[in-house]
């Protein structure tokens, strides 16, 4: 597998997890709205496994290095 397809297959991955998580939290804010429509709006949504944190940073190859070679 190349670079450039493992940085593919990444981005694909980062991209799924994204839209899970998305969706689940979406579901959370409608199940929130439902039960208690006084409570605060926009609480705090813990994305658990859903989450894209741990991919962030990953595609370290030449063309993101312009600023410390300088």
């Amino acid at each position: 597998m190349t670079p450039s397809d493992d940085k593919r297959s990444i981005r694909k991955l980062k991209r799924a997890i994204k839209k899970a998580g998305n969706r689940k939290r979406r579901n959370h804010l409608k199940r929130t709205l439902d039960t208690a429509p006084d409570a605060e709006p926009h609480q705090e949504f813990a994305f658990g496994r859903d989450s894209s944190a741990a991919l962030n940073g990953n595609d370290h190859d030449a063309t993101r290095r312009h600023d410390e070679e300088e």
